[in-house]
Order: C-alpha cells, then sequence, then structure tokens
C-alpha cells in the first residue's frame, strides 16, 4: 500500500500586510501633499475677489463709491480693453486704471499717448516701477513702500485740503513736475501726486487703493477725497486691464514666460518638485539589512548551476567561469592540505602544501589554479576536468 505525501501548497498572492509595506509611503506622501494642499487654501483664502472692481460688494471691491458718485449725477463704466480705454478718454472723462502694473509697456506708452491731450483727468491706482514712468513720465516709484495708514495732506491742492487725513500710503513718488503738487507725504515722499496736462486735464497717481475700496471708505476723509477725485468730471471709466486683451499679445517680449504665470502655478509646481522629491527619497531609501524571501519552489542545486553555466556560456564569459571553477577547487583544497581556508588563494601558501602531499611540479599546479583564463569552450572543459582530477587525488588515501 502506498500512500502520497501531500505537499503543502504555496501562494504568491501578496497578503494585506506586504500591501500595506508596499503602498504606506505613496499613501504618505498623498496625505502630506493633501494636507499641504489643503493649509494653501486656508491660507490664501483671503483673496481678494473682485478687487477694485465697482461692481463688486466684496469687502476689496468698489460698488460703495460707484454708488455714492452715481447719486451725484457721475455714470460709471467700466472697460476691459485697451482699445476701449484710449476711445473713452476726453475732457469730460475721469480715466481710472484700476491695476497698472498689468498693462504691457506698449499697452502703457499707447494710453498715455491718447489721454495726455485729451482734457480728462487720468487716475493711476498704485502703479509701480514697472508702469508709472510710461503713464506718468515725470513720476518715479520709490522702491520702499510704506503702510497705507491715514497721513494728513500737507499741499495746496484743494480736494485733498477739504478731505482732510486719509489712508494713503502704499508707493511712495518723487516728481520732477514743478507745477505738480505732493500730498499726504510718508517720510517726505509724496504718496499722492496731481500733475498738470496740457489742456486743461491732469493725471492723479495714487500711492495705496484703500480709499476706493468698500471696507475702507468710511474710514478718515477716505470717501470725501475718492468723491473729489473721481467725480471732477461728469463720466468715470473705470478701466479693469484684463490678461485676454488682445492689444497685449503685440507685446515684443519684453516679459518673460514666468513673469506671465500666475502664482498658483508656481506654487503647484513647488509643489510637484517637493512632492517628487520626498518619492525619490523614499524610494531610495535602505532601512537596515537585506531581508531573504522564500521561494516559492524548491530549486534543485544541480538546475542552478546548469542555469549560472547557461549564462556565462552566453555571455561568452569564460574568465568569469574558470575563476569561479579554481576558486572553489582551491576553497576545497585548502583543508585537505593542512592550509587554513583563509590562505586557500594565495599561491605563496597553498602550492608548496600540494606539492608535498603530491609529491608533484609545483609549476604545473600554479598554472591549474592560478593560470590565465582558457582561450576557447574546449580549454575551459579540459580546465574543469584537471580541476576535477586534481581534487580526486589529493583526497585519494
Amino acid at each position: 500500500m502506498t500512500t502520497e505525501a501531500t505537499v503543502p501548497s504555496t501562494s504568491v498572492s501578496p497578503t494585506a500586510r506586504q500591501l500595506w509595506t508596499r503602498t504606506r509611503g505613496i499613501v504618505l506622501a498623498l496625505v502630506v501633499l493633501l494636507a499641504a494642499a489643503v493649509t494653501i487654501a486656508v491660507i490664501r483664502s483671503d483673496t481678494r475677489h473682485g478687487n477694485l472692481d465697482p461692481r463688486s460688494a466684496d469687502p476689496y471691491g468698489s460698488r460703495a463709491i460707484a454708488e455714492l458718485l452715481a447719486d451725484r449725477g457721475v455714470s460709471t463704466r467700466v472697460v476691459t480693453t485697451l482699445d476701449e480705454a484710449r476711445a473713452a478718454a476726453g475732457p469730460d472723462t475721469t480715466l481710472l486704471v484700476a491695476l497698472p502694473d498689468l498693462l504691457t509697456h506698449r499697452q502703457q506708452t499707447g494710453l498715455h499717448s491718447a489721454t495726455s491731450t485729451s482734457g480728462g483727468r487720468t487716475v493711476l491706482v498704485a502703479p509701480g516701477s514697472w508702469s508709472v514712468g510710461r503713464l506718468a513720465p515725470d513720476v518715479t516709484a520709490d522702491p520702499a513702500t510704506s503702510v497705507a495708514s491715514a497721513l494728513a495732506p500737507d499741499c495746496e491742492l484743494p480736494d485733498a485740503r477739504r478731505a482732510g487725513t486719509a489712508e494713503t500710503g502704499g508707493i511712495r513718488y518723487t516728481t520732477t513736475h514743478l507745477e505738480a503738487d505732493s500730498c499726504y507725504p510718508s517720510e517726505r515722499l509724496a504718496t499722492l501726486l496731481r500733475i498738470p496736462a496740457t489742456g486743461g486735464g491732469d493725471t492723479v497717481v495714487l500711492g495705496a487703493p484703500d480709499i476706493l475700496r468698500n471696507d475702507r471708505l468710511d474710514e478718515q476723509g477716505n470717501a470725501s477725497l475718492a468723491l473729489q477725485l473721481l467725480g471732477s468730471r461728469p463720466h468715470l471709466v473705470w478701466y479693469l486691464p484684463s490678461l485676454s486683451d488682445t492689444s497685449a499679445a503685440d507685446e515684443d517680449g519684453e516679459r518673460s514666460f514666468l513673469d506671465l504665470l500666475p502664482a498658483g502655478w508656481k506654487w503647484g509646481t513647488l509643489q510637484l518638485f517637493v512632492a517628487a522629491a520626498l518619492a525619490a527619497l523614499w524610494r531610495a531609501r535602505r532601512l537596515g539589512p537585506l531581508v531573504p524571501e522564500k521561494l516559492p519552489v524548491a530549486i534543485r542545486a544541480s538546475e542552478t548551476v546548469e542555469g549560472r553555466a547557461r549564462l556565462y556560456r552566453k555571455a561568452n564569459a569564460r574568465d568569469r567561469a574558470a575563476a569561479a571553477l579554481r576558486s572553489t577547487t582551491r576553497t576545497r583544497l585548502a583543508p585537505l592540505v593542512g592550509v587554513p581556508v583563509t590562505q586557500a588563494h594565495a599561491p605563496e601558501a597553498l602550492l608548496p602544501a600540494l606539492s608535498a602531499h603530491l609529491r608533484g611540479d609545483g609549476q604545473t599546479l600554479h598554472t591549474l589554479l592560478f593560470g590565465p583564463p582558457p582561450a576557447d569552450d574546449t580549454a575551459l572543459i579540459l580546465l574543469a576536468d584537471q580541476l576535477d582530477a586534481l581534487e580526486r587525488e589529493v583526497r585519494r588515501p
């Protein structure tokens, strides 16, 4: 009666613990990215929606001043393109440029050429060094800005004197125009300038937009100053520059590609870079020694030897094969002739002991155990046979 031994089944499917071990780094990276995204969203949650838009009732919008102007008979019209702004310039119109720094240099030059002789008023809200030199050629922006705060007029401009203290500040300016009114100084530099122009018009440069915003209009003399600056003509054209304006496409590359990217893309790129660096660090780390893995099947030693031999033959690595044969033979012969295994690969220790044991030619033994690699497969087979014969001879009683 014969019985068959039941071979325990082996599964190569990963367990839940193995899956968790492999994926926990990715999960952790995703959690960190999600937490960073939420944190950035919270930090940037106070984004100024409707910034300086006379149609917006948000805190940073300007609908309140537009309503007050309407009560006084001043109409307000919003334009978003340079062509509309240039066409609206005239002696009975106040043109307010809400975000001058969004204009390209060519747009700035074209807008100035249309408004300098129109006879109307042009109000520039917080223009920086990028734009003020072209929109108001006699004005220079100081690189050091001040915090918008309540400042006294300290000038002869009637509008400023009637309004009194107002929350101006921000960018500070200097001018070379002899007839300009320099008002609301901060550390001796003006935060509001009025520069007369030909034809009875003028240009007003504001260092900060606070007096136009809904949430600051009722502070100090902000409302009075804003009404007088924007209500001197029966029509107010509110120019909100747009990146979709076709006139911006004619720019001769004065801004680089990075200058045109919004801040959100830069933050996103930085996050992707950090995530890639963390992933590379996670995949490259080595924590402790390698852990041997159990094979799903048992492989006979003869199959391993044959597989390695085929690899050596496919690569024509006769030198590697001969070195492996000689090294293994020396390791097995050394204890048989009284040589420590640590000195088995030293010719000066192994060869004299073998010669004394076999009473053979030391030169022949040296060529056999330490000689050059065989020139072809036939020589390699001959070397293997000779090494086998040598081991049998040493083992013979």
